[in-house]
């Protein structure tokens, strides 16, 4: 990397402190997120309160982990800031938001929301905290984390409020499924005028009927993951499961198409289509080559777009994968060590901030593998306020 990249990189890195600045009433508190932020995109092996107050040069990390837990700033502010930001660069009608929970494996019960669930993630019932996710990706291949929700569990945590408490949970939090935390989501999204064509998800959203009323009340498009036992009515009035409605399907009904690209190549299926009473919802069929695997999805557009374009939605899922996989390998998404609420939110809006930095520096340099830690080096003088 020359001496201009890395100029260019600083420059983005003071523009990006610029906007944040405003929202932390001290000096010491605008230096310690300069400070956590650099750290987040630093070379560092583990990125917590400890790692980064050593890497600014602290030599404890008290004050470093009561920026996260007990200073007074707004978590939610700072998300303001980074859809703003990310919108800034990355503003795309084609562009499609995905909902998508991912687990923090985490010991002991004090930390906010944890207990023994089940984890896509780690892929086993295990003590942890789910975070819930919107991630937004646009068909240049740039993608990024845009809001979050921590799932907070009804019976273990919501209804006993002492134990909320403790863990700084307000009084005033409500329990909420993941399907509503979702649609609070794609909510400010919508508020914050977010362009997108598609709204994606799993079967756990897909399957779940506020969510989808929601989204059809409000005319977005969506293409959503369905178990294969999803009763559907076809457009002669048969009702039956879905994977026995495709079983009836003809071979000519199929159709090859690439959905996307992968690390083997292309992705490539047999695709059908089921179509309805109602034209604005069909539901899609996806075939593996060799016929062993299915996958059903349904589909409601209003605009009644072509099946080359359904596909393309569904191929556009797995960049919220790719989201997680690289908050967490280069903005510490996962390697925090705080238990309260407030501190969780701010920990993981900072990463998601430092994650579009990240973008919208490989954006600038138009590198788009380039691994861009070094750019977040330490300055020769630690700013103020960092001790």
């Amino acid at each position: 990397m020359t001496a201009e990249d890395l100029g260019v990189l600083d420059a983005e890195f003071e523009a990006v402190c610029a906007r944040i600045e405003p929202l932390f009433h001290r000096p010491e508190s605008r230096a310690h997120a300069r400070g956590y932020l650099r750290g987040l995109l630093a070379p560092l092996e583990k990125k917590n309160g400890w790692s980064i107050a050593e890497y600014a040069g602290a030599p404890e990390p008290k004050r470093m982990q009561r920026f996260l837990n007990l200073t007074p700033w707004d978590a939610d502010r700072l998300r303001h800031v980074l859809v703003g930001y990310a919108m800034e660069h990355f503003a795309d009608e084609r562009a499609v938001l995905i909902a998508d929970p991912t687990g923090f494996a985490k010991k002991g019960r004090k930390s906010a929301g944890v207990q023994r669930q089940y984890s896509g993630t780690l892929g086993r019932i295990d003590n942890c905290q789910i975070g819930v996710f919107l991630a937004y990706a646009t068909p240049d291949g740039h993608r990024m984390l845009l809001d979050r929700e921590l799932y907070l569990p009804e019976h273990s945590w919501i209804a006993d409020r002492e134990r909320c408490r403790e863990a700084g949970v307000p009084d005033e939090v409500p329990f909420r499924t993941r399907p509503q935390q979702v649609q609070l989501m794609v909510e400010r999204a919508l508020e914050a005028k977010v362009p997108f064509a598609w709204f994606l998800a799993d079967e756990e959203f897909g399957q779940n009927p506020g969510l989808r009323a929601f989204l059809e009340g409000t005319s977005l498009a969506y293409v959503m993951t369905v178990p294969k036992n999803t009763e559907v009515t076809d457009r002669r009035g048969h009702t039956a499961r879905i994977d026995e409605l495709v079983a009836r399907l003809p071979e000519r009904a199929f159709t090859r198409r690439a959905c996307g690209i992968g690390a083997k190549g292309f992705r490539t299926y047999d695709w059908a289509l089921v179509d309805t009473p109602d034209p604005g919802h069909r539901f899609l069929v996806r075939r593996s080559l060799d016929g062993a695997e299915l996958a059903y999805f349904h589909c409601f557009s209003p605009r009644r777009d072509p099946v080359g374009e359904l596909v393309r939605a569904v191929g556009s899922r797995w960049p919220v994968e790719e989201c997680f996989e690289a908050a967490k390998q280069e903005a510490g998404l996962d390697h925090y060590q705080v238990r309260k609420y407030d501190a969780w939110h701010r920990h993981i809006t900072l990463a998601m901030l430092a994650l579009c930095l990240l973008a919208v520096m490989r954006q600038t340099l138009q590198k788009g593998t380039l691994n861009l830690w070094t750019a977040a080096r330490p300055r020769q003088s630690q700013p103020a306020g960092i001790e």
